[in-house]
């Protein structure tokens, strides 16, 4: 796990000074080491994480002479020791013992296919030097993130939205379309889309290819399918659960892989529970184990303690509680804003930054339970789904968009100053265009589909990449493990919406964990101080969309503004959001990193 950079300049060396620039910006991705590399038009850069191969052999970017092929790669490929034996097979020889070599070799015994190869979470830049093409690549589920930006001379990538920005050359304008979705779409920023029009981003399952004349073309090579499929016709509820219980224990064994201790987050919900169950399976006795908490406000408990130290005494983990009051949440709380890879307004933010300080004092790898809500449909709004017409689409838009959407598109309009508006609903156009597509069966699988592929990308993960690497951190996630995600999405959808949610998952965690983990109301990472705004927390909101930045800016109707300030806790959104907050976030944000307005 590490930070990325690189450029390709135009009729020019290498910048390694902008490229220095974007490696100081991710010092806490990678704490461990540095390195740059370049070749006439071209430089890398890296910031490393040592998770694998923890020698020196291991540094990056990796650079083959035999092969006139470099890499710079940020995630963790899982099965990397059978690639590794594989490419030896082939009459490859390898100088470490690293996932990243395998990369390297993998590239070139398959060409870019290679990443049809891979199991685990990756971003990387692979550059030939005969040629001068190179490519970038994303995971299939977008676990690990790529920004890039177009400068007047240059183009330049990096695994921080921000390194970008610090190296200057960057149009720093907010993206209206991006401001339509952030306000409306639960503060989901589709790819390539990002709040800077002058940065994008790769989607998932992508891959780019830049030319030496700068031509830049891109390949999707992998696609979600949510479908039912004729091998598993014979199937009953019973084949369905045990297959699942074995991929997700496959998942699980799989992100073991680490030359350094996993230890694992636990919330006390299921999905969590059940990964310390399962590694507990796998023999990870007196595993690390790692629990948060917050103050109470405005009714709300700020902790589930009482469901993780059932696991934590059950499995006789190495269990640690995390205990955050305000005194200590609220100067935090602008330095997880800083560190948003892009503005992320879920409360779950700031916990997984003050939960990933403390883990990092312990252990380096983490497993944790993001995903299992959007692939095994935990949510409240997969239920009415399934009253939809298959071939439904404006209803099921309509059913989605009414318990998902912050705002509508009116709601938007009435919000922002004209100039930023856009002139359709660009929010609702993008989930009815991605609900249109081939290979989902039912409105229900469009809806999980959607979420998984977009929604989790650009919110619950990003946002757990973001909080774990600002300490260094790598958080790995075995609910996304992508042949997990194919299996459940061939899965019939009674089996994912019984039981109020997760039924199979629930079935799964009957044989695994306490019963009174999986039969208990669904909890999240509270932070009820960020919900129900008063005393230092509405102070900061007030003081930052008044702020002589905020009016300069002009984003925003004054006298919209006024109404929340006036009532901040009165209109909760459809996901029991602060449209207060989430509007505050925002220019919290673009005033931590110094953006101005278009």
């Amino acid at each position: 796990m590490c930070g990325i950079c690189g450029e390709i300049a135009k009729d020019r060396p290498a910048d390694m000074g902008a490229i220095g620039a974007m490696c100081q910006t991710m010092v806490p991705r990678g704490p461990d080491a540095a390195g740059s590399w370049s070749q006439g038009s071209i430089g890398l850069g890296h910031r490393r994480l040592q998770i694998i191969d923890l020698s020196p052999a291991g540094s990056q970017p990796m650079h083959d002479a035999d092969l006139g092929l470099t890499v710079a790669f940020n995630g963790c490929i899982y099965n990397y020791p059978q690639l590794r034996e594989e490419l030896i097979g082939k009459g490859y020889r390898f100088f470490s013992h690293s996932d990243t070599e395998v990369i390297l070799k993998g590239y070139h015994a398959w060409g870019s296919d290679v990443v049809t190869h891979l199991f685990g979470m990756f971003a990387f830049a692979i550059t030939e030097r005969d040629t001068g093409r190179v490519m970038l690549a994303r995971d299939r589920l977008g676990i690990k993130p790529l920004y890039w930006a177009q400068t007047a001379d240059s183009f330049r990538f990096a695994s921080s939205l921000p390194a970008l920005v610090n190296a200057g050359g960057i149009d720093t304008s907010l993206d209206p379309v991006a401001l339509h979705q952030y306000l409306s779409f639960h503060s989901v920023v589709p790819a390539p889309h990002t709040i800077l029009a002058g940065v994008r981003k790769l989607a998932p399952a992508t891959l780019m290819f830049i030319e030496p004349d700068g031509t830049r073309t891109e390949r999707t090579y992998w696609t979600l399918e949510a479908r039912r499929r004729s091998e598993h016709a014979e199937w009953t509820d019973a084949d369905w659960t045990d297959a699942l219980h074995e991929s997700l224990r496959v998942a699980v064994r799989r992100r073991l892989v680490a030359d350094v201790p996993v230890g694992c987050l636990l919330s006390g919900g299921l999905d969590s529970s059940l990964i310390v169950g399962l590694l507990a399976e796998e023999g990870q006795h007196g595993l690390a184990t790692f629990s948060i908490g917050f103050e109470a406000a405005g009714g709300e408990s700020g902790d589930e303690f009482q469901y993780s130290d059932v696991i934590a005494r059950h499995f006789a983990t190495d269990h640690h509680q995390i205990r955050i009051d305000t005194a200590r949440m609220l100067p935090a709380l602008g330095d997880a804003i800083h560190a948003m890879n892009e503005p992320m307004v879920s409360h779950d933010a700031v916990a997984f930054y003050l939960l990933s300080q403390e883990v990092a004092k312990h252990v380096k790898v983490v497993q944790s339970g993001q995903g299992a809500d959007e692939v095994f449909a935990g949510y409240h709004w997969y239920p009415p789904m399934t009253a939809v017409g298959d071939a439904d689409i404006d209803g099921a838009v309509a059913t989605y968009r009414k318990a998902f959407f912050d705002r509508t598109h009116d709601g938007v309009a009435a919000l922002l100053q004209p100039q930023w508006l856009v002139d359709s609903d660009v929010s609702g156009e993008f989930v009815r265009e991605h609900f249109a597509r081939p290979y989902a069966d039912s409105a229900i699988d469009r809806a999980l589909r959607l979420d998984s592929q977009v929604m989790l990308v650009d919110d619950p993960v990003k946002r757990v990449d973001s909080m774990t690497m600002a300490w260094g951190l790598e958080a790995r996630v075995p609910f996304l493990d992508h042949e997990l995600v194919e299996l459940a999405f061939a899965a019939p959808a009674h089996l994912k919406t019984a039981q109020d949610g997760k039924g199979v998952l629930k079935d799964i965690g009957r044989q695994v964990i306490p019963a009174e983990v999986i039969d208990r109301p669904k909890g999240y990472f509270p932070v009820p101080a960020l919900k129900h705004l008063q005393g230092p927390y509405l102070d900061m909101v007030r003081d930052a969309l008044t702020s002589r930045a905020a009016r300069d800016r002009g984003l925003y109707r004054p006298e919209a503004v006024d109404r929340l300030l006036a009532d901040p806790n009165g209109n909760l959104t459809p996901l029991r959001g602060n449209p207060l907050w989430q509007i505050a976030l925002l220019e919290l944000w673009l005033q931590s990193h110094g953006i101005g307005g278009r």
